[in-house]
């Protein structure tokens, strides 16, 4: 393994892992959530550093998790959200006791808003704008919660005919969901009708998208794995076909996103066992001197017709024999969840010019 990435074993399948806000962006704090175990947790870490300059993760405080986790989202420092295999919804708080120990306390728990008739229905993921949160699910449904009301405030009880699998908010008032079956749906929260406002499918194949995220400045730029292993990028001001699709991995794609701060940086994990980065070649001097009012026409991950030529892919490390769940970056450094039973640190990652 590379001198840049450090393993710890943790003996549970991390799903979702979660770097802490920090004011300073310096965060050196995360959150891991569990899955397939017989008592899963959410666990809050921090880093200690030994005289060698080694850095290894120990464990702050921790709580039981009713059910897989299948999203963790952080609101705040000291607030975030988790969605359940058991259609639930909960608000869970960092807390500070006089002595200065930490927990994790359970806040506003929405419970069984994803449901069959007769079983439980497994809350697939939830995304959020400001306090307000939408959670989708295997039973078709879309839910809108807010951190004001402990009641849903809004319900798309049959929004899909099967399940979604993914959902992000596009605007304050737009989010966007994905079905197994492929079928992309724009709705509008102001809207009275139960209808999307507009639909697209990921290809002609049918092939369900696994991950969904949007660029970091350009949230009309919006860029989606799938089962397959492949990342399609879609500009929705025109969404009737990708503006470019890649083949990526070998298997199914878990979880894509760009780098908040370096937007021409963009990361990949599979169920192959690797993670990839995906960066834009460094422009020349004459493309930087671009108008504000021309710069979005002029995105290079719009281009198709110039786009490969432009990109570099390089694994951040060598591939693993069982799935990278889940990653998160910030700043030069990412943490890995794996089905392995561990995470992994990568730091010094090259954000400027990498090299293969």
């Amino acid at each position: 393994m590379a001198h840049n990435i450090q393993g710890t074993f943790v003996s549970q399948k991390i799903n979702k892992i979660r770097w802490r806000p920090d004011p300073f962006n310096n965060s050196h704090s995360f959150l891991s959530c569990s899955w397939d175990d017989e008592q899963n947790s959410i666990k809050l870490w921090d880093f200690q550093e030994n005289d060698e300059l080694e850095v290894h993760p120990y464990i702050v405080t921790q709580m039981e998790h009713k059910g897989d986790t299948t999203e963790a989202i952080f609101l705040s420092p000291d607030i975030f959200v988790c969605s359940s295999s058991l259609g639930s919804v909960g608000l869970f708080k960092i807390i500070y006791n006089k002595s200065s120990e930490i927990s994790i306390e359970s806040a506003t728990q929405w419970q069984n808003i994803h449901k069959f008739p007769i079983e439980v229905s497994s809350c697939t993921a939830i995304t959020n704008y400001d306090q307000d949160i939408v959670s989708v699910g295997e039973d078709g449904r879309i839910n809108l919660l807010t951190l004001s009301s402990e009641s849903i405030v809004r319900s798309y009880e049959n929004a899909d005919s099967c399940s979604l699998k993914c959902v992000i908010f596009l605007k304050h008032n737009e989010v966007l969901t994905s079905n197994i079956r492929g079928q992309m749906k724009i709705w509008d929260l102001r809207s009275k009708s139960e209808e999307p406002s507009n639909m697209f499918v990921m290809s002609s194949d049918m092939v369900a998208p696994t991950c969904l995220t949007y660029h970091p400045t350009q949230r009309h730029l919006v860029v989606a794995g799938d089962e397959d292993g492949s990342i399609t990028i879609w500009d929705l001001r025109k969404n009737t076909f990708p503006v470019n699709l890649l083949k990526a991995h070998d298997e199914s794609v878990t979880e894509i996103k760009f780098h908040p701060d370096y937007p021409d940086h963009l990361f990949s994990s599979s169920m192959a066992g690797d993670i990839w980065h995906w960066s834009l070649k460094p422009k020349p001097l004459s493309s930087m001197m671009i108008l504000p009012s021309e710069k979005d026409d002029n995105n290079i991950w719009f281009a198709s017709d110039e786009f490969k030529n432009k990109l570099e892919v390089y694994t951040l490390m060598d591939q693993l024999h069982k799935p990278v769940n889940t990653f998160d970056v910030n700043q030069m450094k990412m943490i890995c969840g794996c089905d392995n039973e561990a995470i992994y640190y990568i730091h010094d990652i090259k954000l400027h010019n990498p090299t293969k």
